[in-house]
């Protein structure tokens, strides 16, 4: 079976159990409707009201704003699913599944590297905040984070789509997982599961690297801070 021809993955992560389906069905949209809702009141509540201009929040809001976006790629698709005890998705469906759960992923990482640089410099260098962190080194550091997440996730999509796939289209997941997708193609994929591997890695620990370096930075200038306090 070839790519082109492959239609559909069957998501075999979902329960099979009808009263176990509906339970779930109706806990994620308990989950949503609170999810949804709150992320949408941070962002009109730092839009409304003017003392909330500060960079702090910009970069809080265009958080929430990543998380209604990534609340939207897997549960719509696993609430229908269950709903209608249906365990497939569509080929394209799943490309594009993929494709957002990474660069959605990617971003928020990246935009947790631009909140712990406001806040180093927020508290490290207190007199320079003002001009460093200004409106369009903001909006810099968040247009940097969508497009760091948006390079990320096209590495992936163009490795993948090129995949001859022959044999059992089942992924043991309720979501398109890279790593399954590729061990379904009908060719040695050893070389490109270690690609993708150095592609996510690298960016998953190069980011956690870098916040621990950051907040630990934080953490001991507020020590320093407060120990000299007390000296004096």
């Amino acid at each position: 079976m070839d790519s082109s021809n492959l239609t559909e993955f069957v998501l075999e992560g979902l329960v099979e159990t009808r009263e176990l389906q509906v339970f779930l069905c109706i806990f994620l949209l308990i989950f949503y409707v609170i999810i949804l809702p709150g992320n949408i009141l941070i962002i009109v509540t730092i839009l409304k009201d003017p003392q909330l201009g500060a960079p702090m929040f910009f970069f809080l809001a265009n958080l929430a704003l990543m998380d209604i976006c990534y609340s939207c790629v897997t549960p719509p698709k696993m609430i229908i699913n269950l709903f209608s005890g249906c365990q497939t998705i569509s080929y394209k469906g799943c490309m594009i599944q993929v494709f957002f759960i990474h660069f959605l992923g990617g971003a928020e990482a990246f935009l947790l590297i631009s909140m712990s640089i406001d806040r180093y410099v927020a508290i490290c260098h207190p007199l320079h905040y003002v001009t460093v962190i200004t409106k369009p080194a903001c909006w810099v550091l968040v247009m940097a984070s969508w497009a760091g997440g948006f390079t990320h996730s096209i590495i992936q999509i163009i490795l993948i789509f090129p995949l001859p796939f022959c044999g059992p289209n089942k992924l043991d997941n309720y979501f398109c997982d890279v790593t399954q997708i590729i061990r379904l193609a009908c060719t040695n994929t050893y070389s490109l599961e270690f690609a993708m591997f150095i592609n996510s890695g690298l960016i998953n620990a190069g980011c956690f690297v870098l916040l621990l370096i950051s907040y630990g930075a934080l953490l001991i200038k507020v020590r320093t801070g407060v120990s000299q306090g007390k000296t004096k």
